[in-house]
């Protein structure tokens, strides 16, 4: 399945990422996001610290932000089609420890599904379950182009 304007609720994953003009992205696919659930309400994605770090070694601040970005948009996606389309209009991150091996998970829940907008709460959390990073991602839902 390619055509977006067929609706993205109830996809498998493998369904879903088919149904993406890009799959999930080569940014995605170079930080090794990889998705676990997906749902309007609720998106589920790991990442790996190895290959996503700063010089000192430690989980870059910017990868959190990819995985959270990628987590709070999939889950948009989902809401707004087949009418509409989700775009990026803000995203914060609070880092709260650091991280330099093993798999992160991060774990979107939608806090606000309207008409124009949404918004995810995303936590990311290490492998012991202790969190790494709380972002806040609001899109837009605008009309899916013709």
């Amino acid at each position: 399945m390619t055509d977006t304007a067929k609706s993205l609720a109830g996809l498998s994953i493998d369904e879903f990422v088919a149904a993406m003009p890009q799959g999930m992205g080569r940014l995605n696919e170079k930080m090794g996001v990889e998705l676990a659930e997906i749902s309007a309400e609720r998106v589920v994605g790991t990442m790996p610290v190895e290959g996503n770090t700063q010089p000192l070694g430690l989980l870059h601040g910017g990868a959190s932000v990819v995985l959270a970005e990628t987590l709070g948009s999939v889950g948009s996606a989902i809401h707004a089609s087949p009418e509409k389309v989700a775009v990026g209009v803000d995203i914060n991150a609070t880092h709260h420890r650091a991280a330099t091996a093993g798999v992160l998970t991060g774990v979107a829940t939608a806090i606000h599904l309207g008409r124009t907008s949404t918004c995810y709460e995303v936590v990311i959390t290490d492998e012991r379950g202790k969190r790494v990073c709380t972002s806040r991602i609001t899109c837009a839902l605008v009309p899916s182009p013709a």
